[in-house]
Order: structure tokens, then sequence, then C-alpha cells
């Protein structure tokens, strides 16, 4: 990571003419705004406990580390000339500061993915990711990866599994992070390939407990990649066959797609989690079946902002879903491609809302509870939660 992302993870853009009213931070201030400030609360935000349930490994890969990865496996890279964005990392990283949309980055994520070849190789970017996440606080983390991306360039689905899960142990054991992966479909994909990831799976018993004490390698299933067009209900059959085996479901719905996505996956997949969710404010009968409900939606505001699915941060509406008692989280997506790990996240978001510490004591609260982790650990990450809140009372 660069020196002035590493510089934006602690900072966040905001007004110096009225730091008392400052304006949502928007995509064109990310890149072109040099006047940078801490927002109020920046030091209880930054110890604040933290869990994190949208992530994905593969947008943790940073110019830097591809064309590290790429020139150890003999990938080659677009050159200079047919692309100039692949002239250097620095380069790359600066060709990261705009997407059009959605569609723009996912060609840039998907052609990254190439530099990933061995097991060794899926666990140094799992510790790219559990690296920065203990340095901005989290305690809890369930993240994405796009196995089909790699088995069909030939990488088998143990060495992708076995590199991200080394990453997930080591991670517990030097710095106390719990964590838990998610096996997420690519919904413009064949359903057939679908099922054959599905397959490797159950087959490969990844589903299953390792230890007492211990999660399966893969914990739940998610849905990802391009949402308009592909609907959830494609994917049923896999959802269905994991809720028989207890396993955990999310979907990523109501990014791009309308709100019709979200209650696809709700009624048909019957996931338990809503990944991004923002397009719920438009059909208030839904968003009263999520709160009823208690389902949570992980929110990423960076990538929303980044990716123009909102104009400004404020658009995301955090206010009302917290008036209205919807439950969240607040994550970073790819923080490789979206300006930051999940604490620039936070910021831009106390930013944008000025939030009090009773309004970020329910955002930490509701993201443990949404956590799949068990009473013992939630009580514990609580616990921690009102030593924080305990300390910085007084702000």
């Amino acid at each position: 990571m660069s020196n002035a992302l590493e510089d934006k993870s602690r900072t966040v853009l905001a007004n110096s003419n009225n730091p008392s009213n400052s304006p949502a931070v928007r995509a064109s201030e990310l890149s072109t705004t040099n006047t940078m400030c801490k927002v109020p609360l920046y030091d209880f935000l930054s110890e604040l406990p933290k869990c994190e349930h949208h992530l994905h490994l593969e947008g943790c890969l940073t110019p830097a580390l591809l064309f590290r990865l790429a020139a150890k496996n003999n990938i080659r890279l677009p050159s200079a000339d047919e692309n100039p964005a692949y002239a250097s990392p620095e380069a790359l990283a600066k060709r990261y500061e705009h997407f059009d949309n959605l569609e723009d980055f996912l060609q840039c994520y998907y052609r990254a993915m190439r530099a990933l070849v061995t097991e060794e190789d899926f666990e140094v970017l799992g510790w790219e990711y559990f690296t920065n996440a203990h340095r901005d606080g989290v305690q809890h983390a369930e993240v994405f990866f796009d196995p089909q991306s790699h088995t069909s360039r030939g990488v088998s689905f143990k060495t992708i599994v076995t590199g991200f899960y080394a990453a997930c142990r080591r991670a517990k054991t030097e710095f106390g992070i719990t964590s838990r992966l998610i096996m997420c479909f690519l919904r413009h994909l064949p359903v057939t390939s679908a099922s054959d990831t599905m397959r490797a799976a159950i087959d490969g018993k990844y589903f299953d407990a390792i230890d007492e004490g211990e999660s399966p390698k893969i914990s739940a299933l998610g849905l990802d990649s391009s949402e308009v067009g592909f609907r959830p209900e494609l994917f049923k059959e896999f959802y269905l066959e994991a809720e028989k085996r207890n396993i955990h479901r999310t979907a990523h719905g109501g990014e791009e797609g309308d709100p019709t996505y979200i209650s696809g996956a709700l009624d048909t997949l019957h996931v338990e989690r809503i990944d991004h969710g923002i397009r719920l404010v438009e059909d208030p009968e839904l968003l009263q079946q999520v709160v009823k409900e208690g389902i949570m939606l992980t929110i990423c505001p960076l990538s929303n902002l980044c990716l123009q699915v909102v104009k400004d941060i404020r658009d995301l509406l955090i206010k009302e879903f917290l008036a209205k008692g919807v439950k969240f989280s607040l994550n970073s997506d790819d923080p490789a491609y979206f300006r930051g790990y999940v604490l620039n996240n936070y910021l831009a978001v106390q930013d944008a809302f000025r939030l009090s510490i009773d309004d970020w004591k329910v955002i930490a609260q509701d993201s443990v509870q949404g956590s799949w982790i068990g009473k013992e650990r939630k009580d514990e990450l609580l616990a921690m939660i009102d030593d924080c809140v305990i300390k910085y009372s007084s702000l």
C-alpha cells in the first residue's frame, strides 16, 4: 500500500473552512482534495472493537503485491504499451482511484487474480488482510473468497482454501482475531460452475468441523459479482442444500440491483444477512421485514462511493437505519481498490453523519450479534465494546 493510502487509513477528508458542519466525503474529493483532518471521535473509533462481515480477500491484492506475485509466478501482466495503467504499481494504484461502475471495477479485479497460483500466494494475500485489519481494530472477521475465479485457471480447490485458512489460523494465533471463510458463487457464471464448486466443498468436507471448538474451513455461502440480470433465485438449490446442512448463508443484493434482489435472497435463498442492501430504503414494506426478522446488512460506504452507487456518503441514510432499527455493520469490501480498510469506512461515516458514541455502540453491538460465532465469543466482544465506550464516554 502506498504512503498516500496509508495516510488515508488514519485520516479522512473534511472541509477545513467549516469543520463543525463538514460535508460528507464525495468520490471526487477522495483523490483531488489535499485538505485532510482527523474527524471527531477519531481515537474512539480507532480503538473501538470491530467485526467485519463484507471483505473479499481477493480485493486485498494491492498493485505492489500483484506485481510481486506475477513476477514470482511468471504471470504476464499487460505491458505499458497495451495498458499504461500497468506501467508500474504506482500507475495501477492511480488507475484504481476512479471506477465508472461495478463492471469497470470487476474487470480490474478479475484480471489481478491471475497472479494467485500457489497455496503460499493465498496465505500471503490473506495475511495482507489480517495485518491491516488488526491495525484497524478488527477482532472478528467473516471474509469472502471466490474459488471459481481460480479453479477456472487450473488452481485446485484445496490450494485456495488451505492457503486462506492458514492465514485465518495465523491471525488467531498472532492477533487473537477470530474469523470465518465464506465461499462465494460468482453469479455471472453458469449455474453448473456453482454446482461444481458446491460439490468440491462437500466432497472435500470443507464444511465439516475440524476439531472441537474450531470452525470448519468454510463456514458459509455467499453470492457476489455482477448483480443486475443474475437473480438470486438461480442459486436456490445450493442455498437450500446449505440450509439442510446448517451452513450459514448470505448474498449480495440491493447494491446496483433493485429491492427485489434483496427480497429474492431472503424469500428464496433464506439468507441470514444481506450484503450491501442499501436500496432497501426504496421498499418500506421490505425494510420492515428486515427489521422484524433481524436481518443484518453489511454496508460498504467507500465501496459504494468509489463505484458511484451513491454520490455522497450521506445518501446511505445511516441515521435513518439507526432510527428504524435496521441492523448493519460497516465494512471495507475490496480495500486495495476502494481507498482503505475498515477504519477508513468508520471515519467516512463519522465525517458524514457526526454520530454519537451511543450510536457507535449500537453499530458495534449489532455487528457482534450479527456474527456467526458462539455466545462466549460474543460476550467477550461485547464486554470489550463496553470498556471502550466507558473509557470515552466523557467526550
